[in-house]
């Protein structure tokens, strides 16, 4: 494929949209617009993952509101082709995945088609498009899958929500936690899936939230290495339930405390000093898929866990060691080819959207 069409590609756990409506949806979405009037891109994907939020039987309604919202906005009114893509079997709890896949082609991307899984065959956008696509499902985890041909090149699109860290003492136990074990079996298996022969393999580009963490024994080790560890065990069994990290000065300050869902450092601003670079080193789990894909330079803060408070937009959370939980990735192919087009410049963007404003827990990428 010799032309080149600029595409944006943008991932968002929106969780926070629905858990509090309104308070954040309308900068969210001027967030979204603004990124979307800079690039001026011709091809749009967006990839959400925990729509609907975490009281999803009641919030659906308000997710079918959030994409009319943007598909009809008068920013995005010379894309004349829209496919929307969202699991709404919110009753099969054990299968709903809570992702949602929305595309936009512009009037002047003439030369695109996407494939149906169903009739394993090529189709032509006409102005709503609603083709099969595949699936996989764990709880409100899962990837979901596109493929296109986009000037003659082909390409998958997959929207992936991996399991989280339930416990931060749990993550704490060893190096690689158990949490970063489930994600890794579980990433791996996505790639085998979309590389298998069942059919024919293509480049392909995995974004959406995989909940990667930094190795949290070997970052405790490191924040408390001049501190007193003090591990506190509950009195009815010798489960821990707390660690505290206390200065060995005369005032013992608490340094870092941490809990099942607290994790509360005193000294946060490492995670924004020069984009959180030195904690870099222990951002390890994309690290085993070398073989298999390519991430652009991280140059930007930790994804999450932001303040969900309107008023503290650039704060973390005091839950979770904050991390690049939100991802761009891409095969080895994707990668040479996206790159041709530099001439020298660079041409493709790596961010968050909307640094100095409430986004939710998680901030969106492109």
């Amino acid at each position: 494929m010799e032309a080149f069409t600029d595409v944006l590609l943008v991932t968002a756990n929106v969780g926070s949209l629905f858990d509090n409506v309104g308070e954040i949806q309308n900068e969210w979405l001027q967030e979204l617009y603004k990124t979307i009037h800079s690039h001026n891109p011709q091809f749009i994907a967006l990839h959400f993952q925990e729509v609907g939020g975490k009281d999803y039987m009641v919030n659906m309604g308000h997710a079918e509101n959030f994409f009319w919202n943007i598909e009809s906005s008068e920013e995005m009114k010379d894309f004349d082709r829209v496919c929307i893509y969202v699991d709404n079997q919110f009753q099969a709890e054990d299968r709903f995945t809570a992702l949602g896949s929305l595309y936009f082609i512009h009037k002047a991307l003439k030369n695109i088609y996407q494939y149906d899984f169903n009739d394993t065959a090529y189709c032509c956008l006409v102005t709503h498009s609603h083709l099969s696509l595949l699936q996989f499902k764990w709880s409100r985890k899962g990837f979901m899958r596109t493929r296109w041909i986009i000037h003659n090149q082909g390409l998958d699109l997959v929207n992936v929500h991996l399991f989280h860290d339930a416990s931060n003492l749990v993550a704490c136990n060893s190096s690689p936690s158990i949490y970063s074990a489930n994600r890794k079996h579980a990433l791996r298996y996505v790639i085998n899936r979309i590389s298998d022969s069942r059919y024919s393999p293509m480049p392909f580009i995995l974004f959406g939230d995989f909940n990667f963490r930094l190795d949290t024994l070997s970052l405790v080790q490191h924040l408390s290495i001049a501190a007193d560890v003090q591990t506190v065990k509950k009195e009815c069994s010798n489960e821990v339930e707390k660690i505290i990290c206390e200065e060995k000065d005369n005032d013992h300050q608490v340094v870092l405390h941490i809990e099942e869902k607290l994790f509360a450092y005193l000294h946060q601003a490492v995670f924004m000093e020069d984009n959180g670079r030195a904690l870099l080193k222990y951002d390890e789990e994309v690290a085993a898929f070398h073989d298999v894909i390519k991430e652009e330079d991280i140059t930007f803060p930790p994804s999450y866990p932001y303040s969900e408070e309107y008023t503290k937009p650039t704060q973390y959370m005091k839950t979770r060691c904050p991390a690049w939980c939100d991802r761009v990735l891409m095969s080895h192919t994707v990668q040479e080819f996206i790159h041709k087009g530099d001439d020298g410049e660079k041409s493709i963007v790596y961010n968050t959207v909307g640094p100095n404003v409430c986004m939710g827990d998680h901030k969106v990428m492109v």
